[in-house]
Order: C-alpha cells, then sequence, then structure tokens
C-alpha cells in the first residue's frame, strides 16, 4: 500500500510516533511517503513535497493533534485519500485514535478494517475589483474574515445567494462548517451541528448590536462578505493556519468544496459521546 504521513512539526512526541509508524509500515513492505518538513526534522527516507503527498495516495496517516488533522484535510480530501488521525495533542475532536495502541490500530487500517466519515469542506477566494487575488483556498473548520490586533472594528456587509443579508460593525465574520461549528464559531455563541449535516454556519465575531445571530445556511449556499471599512488591519484566515491580508472594498467568496474530507473510523465514536467528554457535559 502507498500510505503518505503528516505530523506535527517541532514536537518530539509526534516525531517519534512517525518514525515507529514509518518502522513499522515499512517492516510491513508498504511505500511509505513522508511530509518532506517531517522528514528533515525526523531523519525519515521517503521525503516528498507536501503538494505532492497526496498523488496515487492510499491512505494518509495524520499524527498530531487537531490542527495536524486540518491541514491533513487540505493536503489529501481533492484527491479523495482517506486520513487516519493519531491525537498527539489535547483536545483531539477530530481523532479517535491515541498513542496508546496505535500500531495494532493501523494494522486494522491498513488491513481495510475501517469505516470512512465525510465532512464538508469550504472553498474560499478574495476579489479586488473584480479579479481573484486570493485562493482558491479550502477548510475544514473556518474561513475567517477578522481584525487584526488593534481593538478597531470592521464594518462588513453580507450576501448569501446574492441577497443582501446584513451589515456588520464587528470584530470579523466567521464562515464555518459542520465541524468547524466546535471550534472558533462556538466561541462566538454559534450551534453545535452534527458533523454529517450539509450546511453552512455564518456567524459575526462581538457584533456592536443585540439582534444579530449566527445563521445557517444551507450547504450548497453561496456566501459572501464585503468589507466596507475598517481603521486598521483587516485579515482572513484559513482554518486559523493560512492567512492574508483584505483591503477595503475586497469581497470574500465562500462556498461549498468540491470535494470532502475523509477521515477514517475505527471505532463506532458516537458524537454525542465525543460531546460529553470533551465538553465536560454531565453524563447523564
Amino acid at each position: 500500500m502507498r500510505i503518505a504521513i503528516v505530523a506535527k512539526l517541532r514536537d518530539e512526541r509526534a516525531e517519534a510516533a512517525s518514525r515507529a509508524v514509518v518502522d513499522w509500515l515499512q517492516a510491513e513492505g508498504n511505500e511509505v511517503l513522508v511530509d518532506q518538513a517531517l522528514a528533515e526534522a525526523a531523519g525519515l527516507s521517503g521525503a516528498v513535497p507536501r503538494d505532492e503527498l497526496a498523488r496515487g495516495a492510499q491512505l494518509a496517516i495524520a499524527l498530531g493533534g487537531d490542527g495536524t488533522m486540518l491541514l491533513a484535510a487540505r493536503t489529501f480530501a481533492p484527491e479523495g485519500v482517506p486520513i487516519f488521525g493519531v491525537n498527539l495533542g489535547r483536545l483531539g475532536f477530530l481523532t479517535d485514535t491515541g498513542p496508546e495502541g496505535m500500531l495494532p490500530i493501523l494494522a486494522s487500517v491498513v488491513a481495510g478494517d475501517y469505516s470512512v466519515d465525510e465532512r464538508l469542506m469550504l472553498c474560499g477566494e478574495v476579489l479586488r475589483g473584480g479579479e481573484v487575488v486570493a485562493g482558491p483556498f479550502t477548510a475544514l473548520n473556518d474561513i475567517v474574515v477578522h481584525k487584526g490586533e488593534l481593538a478597531h472594528v470592521v464594518r462588513l456587509q453580507s450576501w448569501v445567494d446574492g441577497s443582501f443579508v446584513s451589515e456588520y460593525n464587528a470584530d470579523g465574520l466567521i464562515f464555518s462548517t459542520p465541524t468547524g461549528s466546535t471550534a472558533y464559531s462556538l466561541a462566538v455563541g454559534g450551534p453545535i451541528v452534527v458533523p454529517s449535516s450539509q450546511v453552512m454556519l455564518v456567524a459575526p465575531i462581538c457584533p456592536h448590536i443585540l439582534t444579530n445571530r449566527p445563521l445557517v445556511i444551507p450547504g450548497d449556499a453561496a456566501a459572501s462578505c464585503v468589507v466596507v471599512e475598517s481603521r486598521g488591519e483587516v485579515l482572513i484566515t484559513i482554518d486559523g493556519q493560512e492567512g492574508f491580508p483584505l483591503l477595503p472594498g475586497d469581497r470574500v467568496r465562500v462556498r461549498r468544496f468540491a470535494h470532502a474530507a475523509r477521515m477514517v473510523q475505527v471505532a463506532s465514536r458516537d458524537f454525542f459521546d465525543v460531546l460529553r467528554v470533551k465538553m465536560g457535559w454531565g453524563a447523564n
């Protein structure tokens, strides 16, 4: 089997886990491709540039926390590669396997004993003067338009399928997937959405008005916002990992990505069980 590996960089546990996984996979006769930056950091062979990792891969392994899974989704979703995540982080919303017993579980995955959970992803781009100046970029969690470090608010206008929705004086606006509903969107008062739902969330960040609330719109809708005015820096960030500065007049367009993230599940994980554990909800 041709297997690609990404891991959290500058993390000793992730590097050690990567070496163990690569040794086991190669001993079992698999072809292993390793993200180039990881290979250099952990002293591994099989280095491949990240933008080439997905080509021909039959399985991807992500070793780290939820941030590593977000990176893996953007890397492997366009090629439909299923992603097996090992949680070496703190929260672990996106992974159901820890480092304990990792190799026996991986053996089952390599043997094909798993199911796939498909997650809606978003695709966004920035238009300036009618021309695309950034993107397209993809997100498993969210695409966020927000102010920089200064305390000034941003004036934004939003649309859904060409219909004007609202004007916000706010810290920003979040376009979120159901997967991202437990991330930044949750922190600003958005609803928790079951990951299999085919919807998009649009949530203002600290709006200076009492009546604005997060919206849940169809997953195939086209959403957008325009930066009307700002006295400070405005940015767009993708899954909290990539960014691009915006100018007044810029339009951000967001729609459903053509490909879903394919997440490997090796055990029956009830989403509400996950919520109870990760959110500290009562057991009864």
